[in-house]
């Protein structure tokens, strides 16, 4: 049993990951490049975690146009 999964009583037998990418890959027009990390993590000396966006992200924050409100 992987971490992700312990202490859990999981009847697919499926990991925490696992699930994630039978989730966003099940839809009928989605690919492998919707199950792609979004984020990266880098723990920091100082006990700071860095969280960002990933490059490789498929969906990013931002960027669009403001849109008006009726």
């Amino acid at each position: 049993m992987s971490s992700d999964t312990a202490g859990h009583d999981d009847p697919t037998g499926m990991t925490d990951d696992e699930k994630r990418h039978d989730q966003l890959t099940r839809a009928p027009k989605s690919d492998e490049s919707d199950a792609a990390p979004r984020i990266t993590t880098e723990e920091r000396g100082d006990g700071v975690t860095r969280i960002d966006v990933a490059d490789t992200a498929k969906v990013r924050p931002g960027g669009g146009e403001a849109q008006e409100l009726d």
